[in-house]
């Protein structure tokens, strides 16, 4: 009997089925196209790929759950679960001081294998600006903010558009993970178990990005993961400037002001300035106080950082 697709746990390309605690199966969605069908396939082998690579390091501080099989002709996976739950700042504040300490380890050591995966790339300017949708940030401040903020805060978001629009900083690329957030980073605080998934969009990338990547701007721990990260990373391939270095300190203020602009940005082009309706209204008021939040997250990381 075939099951209904609304009944299984699914995302935009592929459903889930649990086989106990420690396994599950992945197929596309079948509404997908066939052309759709093969891309996630392909999608799935170079996933696979980058999952063999980084296992094959066996490093004990931190869990790579394996893919176990790829069926091409069943558009069919199996792959291990990940124990326990996502790393988010809830659960790492219930966590003991020596659990913390081997996350941050952990987390570390897990940047320093992947990016030491491959070799790393020379030496390029990078403007963060890039990184932004900043044309929308800019006329959003410039054109719509005024209908839900007031004056001051609109001078402030100018002002930091301003300061990050024009920050440089010479980086490199090297292999990342690529899509470091709570939700691909798992912990077990009975067996200490720290885990990483989702390896879909593992590529080059320049390197502070996942240093300072969702992660460790949810958790609080940036200057710790990335003391520790210039601990234990080989020099030889690279150099990496002292945590208390002021251009790193530039570099990790605008990293994190960074995350939180694109949230900021996100829940602009949400709000309608007429709403038609009691949810259009709801909806506007909810995404200004979401945006408040990021403006005063904003402000304590300026805070942070003029100490």
């Amino acid at each position: 009997m075939t099951q209904n697709i609304n009944n299984l746990i699914h995302g935009r390309e592929s459903y889930i089925v649990y086989f106990g605690d420690s396994l599950i199966m992945k197929r596309p969605l079948p509404t997908l196209s066939a052309d759709a069908r093969d891309a996630w396939l392909a999608k799935q082998h170079k996933t696979k790929d980058a999952i063999d690579e980084i296992y094959a390091v066996g490093n004990p501080r931190y869990n790579i759950p394996r893919m176990i099989y790829i069926k091409d002709d069943e558009y069919q996976l199996l792959e291990e679960c990940a124990p326990g739950q996502h790393l988010t700042a809830d659960l790492f504040k219930t966590l003991s001081r020596r659990q913390k300490y081997e996350i941050i380890d952990g987390v570390a050591a897990f940047l320093v294998d992947m990016n030491e995966l491959k070799p790393v790339q020379e030496i390029q300017r990078h403007k963060i600006a890039s990184e932004l949708k900043f044309n929308r940030l800019d006329k959003f401040i410039e054109n719509k903010m005024h209908h839900w903020f007031k004056d001051d805060e609109i001078k402030y978001m100018a002002g930091i558009r301003d300061n990050i629009g024009t920050f440089e900083y010479d980086t490199r690329a090297a292999w990342s993970h690529c899509d470091l957030n709570p939700g691909n980073v798992l912990y077990d605080p009975e067996t200490s178990t720290l885990s990483f998934i989702d390896f879909a969009e593992a590529n080059y990338r320049f390197i502070y990005r996942d240093i300072f990547a969702p992660l460790q701007i949810e958790l609080g721990i940036c200057r710790r993961t990335y003391a520790t990260y210039c601990k234990i990373h080989n020099n030889s391939q690279y150099s990496m400037p002292s945590v208390n270095n002021e251009t790193l300190r530039q570099i990790m203020k605008y990293r994190v002001m960074c995350a939180l602009l694109k949230r900021f940005i996100k829940a602009s082009d949400d709000l309608r300035t007429n709403p038609a309706s009691i949810k259009g209204i709801q909806n506007n008021q909810n995404k200004v106080q979401f945006m408040r939040e990021q403006i005063l997250a904003i402000q304590n990381i300026e805070r942070q950082f003029s100490k």
